[in-house]
């Protein structure tokens, strides 16, 4: 069999989208910097507070780790116990890898759509702002990140599926697919 460095197609396709996406959001990161140091020089420096300015860093900071989690799982970013993992094989890391994907995190990310589709509908149903005089009123919109989250999680989750389905058939080289490979393709 042919060893290749290539996801087929639509595989390819979510992967750059994971990838586009959380180097996107990490602009989020700097704003969320800037707005936080103006927060402080404005308060302790003109006793001037914004509601609205502190709680834009809360929705900043939600928005990237809510958004960016299916880069950091492209990424292989994400905390594990690796005592074992470490010391395995590629195929040993793909079945493992695998199994995760499809036996763990496929199906907490369902059970996280399924169960945030009625929270998140109650907020849309009254457009909820916040509860604070001169906040965003725009925390329906905060709520929706939680199945965007897990919507963009499975997504990446199904290209690491193919991924290491790929790998353990031999059909791509496990060792030309490393993260920062991959960016090579972008």
């Amino acid at each position: 069999m042919s060893h290749t460095r290539e996801l087929p197609g639509p595989l390819a396709r979510l992967d750059r989208l994971s990838e586009w996406l959380g180097r996107s959001l990490s602009w989020l990161v700097l704003a969320m910097m800037l707005i936080q140091f103006l927060i402080v020089v404005l308060r302790y420096a003109f006793s001037i507070n914004s509601i609205a300015m502190q709680e834009s860093v809360m929705y900043l900071h939600a928005t990237v780790f809510m958004l960016a989690a299916s880069y950091t799982l492209r990424h292989d970013g994400h905390v594990r116990v690796d005592i074992f993992y470490r010391g395995m094989s590629t195929r040993g890391k793909a079945w493992v890898d695998l199994l995760g994907t499809l036996l763990l995190l496929i199906p907490v990310m369902v059970f996280v759509i399924l169960t945030s589709l009625g929270y998140v509908g109650a907020s849309w149903a009254i457009l909820e702002g916040s509860p604070d005089s001169g906040g965003i009123q725009g925390v329906f919109l905060l709520k929706t990140l939680i199945p965007a989250f897990a919507g963009l999680m499975i997504l990446q989750g199904l290209v690491e599926a193919g991924r290491n389905t790929l790998i353990l058939t031999g059909r791509i080289d496990p060792d030309a697919e490393s993260p920062e490979q991959r960016e090579e393709h972008l």
